[in-house]
């Protein structure tokens, strides 16, 4: 097996350095730079916006593109977090703590190259996680029937739901809205229609991309603009880069347990980068001899964060590639990506697919090599942007969204339909629904039906075949017991404080 990977992660890393995915690959790494520094525009919202755009494009280069923007917005996120106390992306959130203060006591430099080197090295061990763990995953995964695929989502559904921020009960109602969308359309063995309304344009269901570009892109617009979001605070100048050697001796433990914490975070149902640098935090915390330095300057409060980010972004993509469930939004929209490209993501991918999957993989350490060259020397020019006001970015953004939707189906009623799921999105944002648990129902819902039918049919309609399968019966259980767990009071009132944090 072990040779298998060599020869796969070489032939990957031949694909990676054709120059059309070079190219590729940087434009992701660059866009995954600039969402990152730029306060309201996510990589969940960017990935969403150049969905349609990335149809004309072979589908391994649109596929490293995406990628790239995904754990190139982690690298983007440390560098205003650091400067100017203003996290660029959620999962760079906790390293506005120590980052900052360091740059207050004239560190800046040193924290800046701490967040990328151990963005680099958790980059590079996340790449050979997915390399040398997915074969193992993907061959096991062959073996599930219907009944396990379907137990398989039903855990992904409540791991996203014990993952989600704010309400339990929110965080539920959005996956049932999620799964009720993903029904409108025509019943495939019946043929009848389902929540269509009488609207013939909606015959052939809800397409993907009006619902994520309105709810994940346009809605965020429209909610940033609403409430004036600035960029804030100084620019503090970041100085000599090259940390001391004690910093390196402090930051080097920090570095190698945040990235093993975050390739495992990663592959968590409803985990991601945001939860992998909070959870790494933390641990550094509880370590430290001296914890009261956290807060203050701690350089392991930036490298253990920012190292966890970056791994949990691709490790994530092991889940997606070997059993075809998305862990979080962004992979809900890589599914998303790759079945519009005719790619069912899933256990044979690495054999039906196999330029596809090594070249995204070996892609992953090639774009991380280049963010390191993007974002320590080019520091300036990422900060100069928040100095661009927001009125003049977004107008530019909504035309270009409306002319990707309108351009995937020629069809003028995808444009309504995304400015209604937009309307959907900033009126759910406001009143505080995590959308992402939406989005996954969406994606979800359609497999985890026709997985259901499957199975009932094989066992002519015994639920029973639920449980008498050992791998589904197993996959059932754990997610009776994580609800179960979650719903203790003990557990969601540590839940919600560690939220609230």
């Amino acid at each position: 097996m072990i040779p298998d990977v060599w020869q796969g992660l070489f032939h990957g890393l031949s694909i990676a350095l054709l120059p059309n995915n070079l190219f590729y690959c940087f434009c992701g790494a660059l866009f995954g730079t600039l969402v990152g520094v730029l306060p309201g525009v996510g990589p969940l919202v960017t990935i969403a916006l150049l969905l349609p755009f990335t149809f004309t494009l072979e589908p391994t280069s649109a596929l490293i593109m995406l990628a790239g923007i995904y754990y190139g917005a982690q690298y983007g996120g440390s560098t205003t977090s650091i400067l100017l106390n203003m996290p660029g992306e959620t999962s760079s959130v906790i390293t506005c703590l120590d980052g900052h203060a360091m740059a207050k006591q004239g560190r800046a430099g040193p924290a800046l190259a701490i967040a990328a080197l151990g963005s680099f090295f958790a980059g590079t061990l996340a790449t050979f996680v997915i390399g040398f763990f997915s074969p193992s995953l993907a061959s096991m995964a062959i073996r599930f029937g219907p009944a396990d695929y379907f137990s398989l989502l039903v855990l992904g559904l409540i791991g996203a739901v014990v993952l989600a921020q704010g309400s339990l009960l929110k965080a539920i109602t959005m996956v049932v809205v999620g799964l009720l969308l993903g029904l409108v359309g025509t019943d495939i063995n019946s043929g009848e229609l389902r929540f269509t309304f009488g609207i013939p344009e909606l015959a052939d269901g809800i397409d993907f991309v009006p619902l994520a570009m309105g709810v994940f892109g346009i809605g965020e617009i429209i909610r940033v603009l609403v409430q004036q979001e600035k960029s804030g605070g100084t620019v503090i100048e970041h100085g000599k880069l090259m940390p001391s050697a004690q910093d390196i001796r402090q930051a080097s433990p920090a570095v190698l347990r945040g990235s093993l914490l975050g390739s495992v975070l990663g592959l968590l149902p409803g985990g991601g980068a945001a939860l992998a640098s909070f959870a790494a935090y933390t641990v550094e915390k509880k370590l430290a001899k001296d914890p009261s330095r956290f807060g203050k300057g701690a350089i392991e409060g930036v490298a253990a964060p920012e190292s966890a980010n970056n791994a949990a972004a691709q490790t994530s993509f092991i889940p997606l590639l070997t059993l075809g469930l998305p862990s979080n939004a962004i992979m809900a929209l890589m599914v998303g990506a790759m079945m519009i490209h005719g790619i069912n993501p899933g256990p044979r991918i690495m054999q039906s697919e196999p330029d596809l999957f090594w070249g995204m993989v070996a892609s992953m350490w090639v774009g991380n090599a280049m963010l390191l060259v993007l974002n320590l020397p080019m520091v300036g020019v990422w900060v100069r942007l928040l100095k661009i006001p927001y009125r003049l970015f977004y107008p530019a953004i909504v035309l270009f969204s409306c002319v990707g939707i309108y351009s995937v189906s020629n069809n003028p009623f995808d444009l309504f339909l995304a400015a209604l799921f937009a309307l959907l999105g900033y009126t759910l944002a406001m009143l505080r629904f995590e959308l992402a648990p939406l989005l996954l129902g969406f994606i979800l819902g359609p497999m985890m039906e026709e997985n259901l039918r499957r199975a009932l049919i094989i066992s002519r309609g015994d639920f029973g075949i639920f449980v008498h399968e050992p791998i589904s019966l197993g996959l059932l259980i754990a997610s009776g017991l994580l609800l179960l767990i979650t719903l203790a009071p003990m557990v969601r009132l540590g839940r919600d404080k560690i939220f609230v944090e």
